[in-house]
């Protein structure tokens, strides 16, 4: 298993750090916290109200976790396969059920796929 170490001076360990920093954003805040209850909104649409709460801690745990392993540098070619596969299944099921409750379903495509790109280009450069 390979292990990239944080160097201060390399634009990849940055890269690392903003894809992790977006994935510690999103999983403990807007989902964990429940800072932006359209989240919530978005999981009810797909899995029904009873569950949303426990398939949004679910969610709001492997995106923590998908920050920590990014910061460990670790395996980051697998680490990028799982988050490409999360976020073309969250993206998907998302403009399936509930395309009215996102801000913007085009943006949110192109930033994802941008936010795949720099994570792709992280990790194979690095792998």
């Amino acid at each position: 298993m390979s292990f990239v170490p944080f160097e201060f001076d390399s634009h990849l360990s940055w890269l690392r750090l903003g894809v992790a920093m977006v994935w510690l954003l999103f999983g403990l805040l807007f989902k964990a916290l429940d800072v932006l209850p359209r989240h919530r909104q978005i999981v009810a649409r797909v899995v029904g109200t009873k569950r949303a709460g426990g398939v949004l801690w679910l969610v709001a745990i492997s995106e923590i976790t998908l920050a920590l392993w990014m910061l460990t540098g670790r395996a980051l070619v697998g680490c990028v396969a799982v988050q490409t596969a999360l976020i073309v299944a969250m993206n998907t099921l998302e403009l399936r059920y509930a395309r009215d409750l996102l801000l913007s379903p085009i943006g949110m495509v192109c930033a994802n796929a941008v936010f795949l790109a720099v994570g792709w280009y992280l990790a194979l450069a690095t792998g």
